[in-house]
């Protein structure tokens, strides 16, 4: 699949810094899906900063507006209150804003932004021996630097990257 053109470096707002996080205790697989999704998205989408919460699981890749000298252990601490003050983990459908100011609605955004984009992400896990079901739920979030910046074939793009942590299996959490 192909997304929208890559990024022109020259729109990426001031005040960013590059980063590449992920949570720790990860198997390889699940390094791998995150890698690959975040590079992926960044990519082949109008992206600048890209962040996928599943469960416990945390990746932050793009240009972030982060904490002053924080280390990679507090930059993820920081992260994941920033998740859950937003409450997302519940999302059941994609929340796009084509057209936002810079206003600090939710303090983790980077700097100039002007539109993101949160799909969700849903998992059915079989816990045990028993067959019992869990739901993990998360969200992938995406900034742009652009207004109107994911049209629609890039949203199908972005759902069928999330579809991919879909199918994760529950041990890899």
């Amino acid at each position: 699949m192909q997304g929208a053109n890559l990024v022109d470096q020259s729109t990426l707002p001031e005040g960013n810094k590059q980063i590449f996080i992920m949570s720790e205790n990860l198997s390889d697989t699940m390094k791998e899906d995150l890698a690959w999704g975040t590079y992926v998205l960044l990519r082949n989408t109008n992206t600048i900063s890209v962040l996928i919460s599943v469960g416990d699981v945390l990746c932050i890749r793009g240009y972030w507006s982060t904490p002053e000298d924080a280390t990679k252990t507090h930059m993820l601490d920081w992260f994941g209150r920033q998740v859950q003050q937003i409450g997302l983990s519940d999302l059941k459908d994609t929340l796009y804003f084509p057209q936002r100011p810079d206003s600090g609605v939710w303090e983790m955004l980077p700097k100039g932004i002007r539109s993101f984009l949160v799909q969700p992400v849903l998992r059915a896990c079989k816990l045990g021996g028993n067959g019992t079901e869990k739901t993990i739920q998360g969200f992938i979030l995406l900034a742009s630097s652009m207004s109107y910046a994911y049209n629609n074939r890039d949203r199908d793009w972005i759902g069928a990257v999330a579809n991919k942590f879909r199918g994760s299996a529950c041990i890899d959490l």
